[in-house]
């Protein structure tokens, strides 16, 4: 058990998996979500190992809020659901890219992606 989950009486992450994980100082693991037939970035959170489990095996995608330190499921309060359809680790073990069905916008500000209308200018080398 990491430092935020609490005992649910419930079933720990499968130990393979765990295993291949490697968190940050705070237990945490960042996750891509990508709409699964479009490859649309649409945002990123945080898993720890529990976050992971009831990701893996609920079939809905939970994070660990670092701002609320409490897990949420994706559309539970705004009926924005992100419904699993693939979850992969990278090479290192310290992201995970969780392909989804989406549900409504996946930013908390109304918008299809947190990352619409965020461009920072870059120069694109040619």
């Amino acid at each position: 058990m990491n430092e935020h989950s609490p005992d649910t009486g419930t079933a720990a992450l499968d130990p393979a998996v765990a295993a291949r994980l490697k968190r940050d100082p705070a237990g945490l693991v960042a996750a891509v979500v990508q709409q699964h037939d479009t490859k649309e970035v649409l945002m990123l959170g945080w898993m720890d190992d529990e976050a992971l489990r009831r990701t893996l095996t609920e079939g809905r995608v939970t994070f660990w809020s670092r701002s609320r330190q409490e897990y949420w499921r994706k559309g539970d309060t705004s009926g924005h659901v992100q419904h699993v359809r693939a979850v992969s680790l990278d090479c290192d073990g310290d992201a995970l890219l969780v392909q989804v069905d989406q549900t409504g916008p996946a930013c908390h500000t109304g918008t299809r992606t947190c990352f619409d209308g965020r461009d920072l200018g870059a120069v694109v080398a040619g």
